[in-house]
């Protein structure tokens, strides 16, 4: 599902009616924090699977 430029310019309008142009900053903000939230949430869990399936893989290699 892709968002042409027609459909972010309804989804704009209609952020500045329901919430006013004097808290886009504020939201936007809050925006870009919970998407760096979630970014770094994924990057430590993909970290932590990481630190997981070696720890695994070695004690397979000392059962041997």
């Amino acid at each position: 599902m892709k968002l042409g430029t027609t459909e972010l310019l309804v989804i704009l309008a209609i952020v500045i009616l329901v919430f006013g142009p004097s808290q886009l900053p504020k939201l936007s903000r809050m925006f870009g924090k919970s998407v760096k939230n979630f970014r770094s949430g994924m990057d430590g869990e993909d970290a932590s699977a990481d630190k997981e399936n070696d720890m695994s893989s070695e004690s397979s290699d000392e059962n041997l």
